[in-house]
């Protein structure tokens, strides 16, 4: 399945698989964001699949709302791979 990325009033709704070979729709729906937004809430709920290069464009976008000082919250019980990574990244700090 590929990526689909669906905007609602509240959240962004990601389904399908995040991988290298459409990154690139990841990237351009979020460029920015954190310039047009104070608070972004992705819903992870339809991600089948993610590989690697998917993770790394979900940690930039955490890293970046931190560097901003602006509130992203990722939703939804999504593929165990995000959630080790995040999981990791906690038990670092």
């Amino acid at each position: 399945m590929d990526l689909e990325i669906i905007k609602h009033p509240a959240f962004f709704q990601v389904k399908g698989t995040l991988t290298k070979f459409n990154l690139h729709l990841f990237k351009k729906e979020f460029s920015n964001i954190f310039d047009k937004c104070d608070s972004l809430v992705i819903n992870i709920e339809g991600l089948t699949s993610i590989d690697r290069y998917g993770v790394n464009v979900l940690a930039q976008l955490h890293n970046e709302s931190l560097a901003k000082r602006k509130k992203l919250s990722i939703i939804g019980m999504g593929c165990d791979d995000l959630y080790e990574h995040f999981k990791s990244e906690e038990t670092a700090a």
